[in-house]
């Protein structure tokens, strides 16, 4: 089936929300269950339940990805600095993985911020994401940084998880 990536719309509102919180959920140690439920309510009221928002505050855009009529994959990009974007909430379905979305997803995104001007792009992911790590570091991302965030905002939940910044000149 073709993979479908467009701009984020009022319709996908749901899909998104419900990718959103499977993902967090997925990935949350038994042990953090509460404070991802937290994370996860928390960022659907500053940014996954208002996008359009959210982005255009943030001088960003919000893509979603579909093969038929399923959501298979979602991401973002904020501004970052004069010159850098910050990807942003890149999920691909459980269900829909090792097919090559995230990949295209990351791709689309790129080239969408060489059309625009921008010369570097940014991100930050959790230890919690293993494949998420090893898949930017072969895109060509090189770590940056490293930090244990104790305080939980929409970027992270906070409680000591060790975040990995990445950057990548496009």
């Amino acid at each position: 089936m073709t993979l479908n990536i467009r701009s984020f719309k009022p319709k996908d509102a749901a899909q998104v929300e419900a990718l959103f919180i499977n993902v967090n959920r997925a990935i949350a140690p038994p042990d953090m269950a509460d404070r991802f439920e937290a994370y996860i309510t928390a960022s659907i009221a500053e940014e996954i339940g208002r996008i359009k928002a959210y982005y255009a505050a943030k001088n960003g855009q919000f893509w979603v990805a579909y093969e038929g009529n399923i959501l298979v994959g979602m991401v973002g990009v904020e501004q970052h600095g004069n010159d850098a974007m910050e990807l942003r909430r890149m999920y691909v379905s459980p269900n829909h993985r090792r097919k090559g979305i995230a990949h295209k997803m990351l791709g689309f995104v790129e080239n969408w911020c060489r059309n625009v001007g921008i010369s570097t792009m940014v991100l930050s992911t959790s230890e919690l994401q293993p494949a998420a790590i090893k898949f930017y570091e072969t895109s060509g991302y090189k770590l940056t940084g490293e930090s244990s965030a104790q305080v939980a905002n929409n970027k992270t939940i906070g409680g000591g998880i060790r975040r990995r910044y990445y950057s990548k000149g496009l």
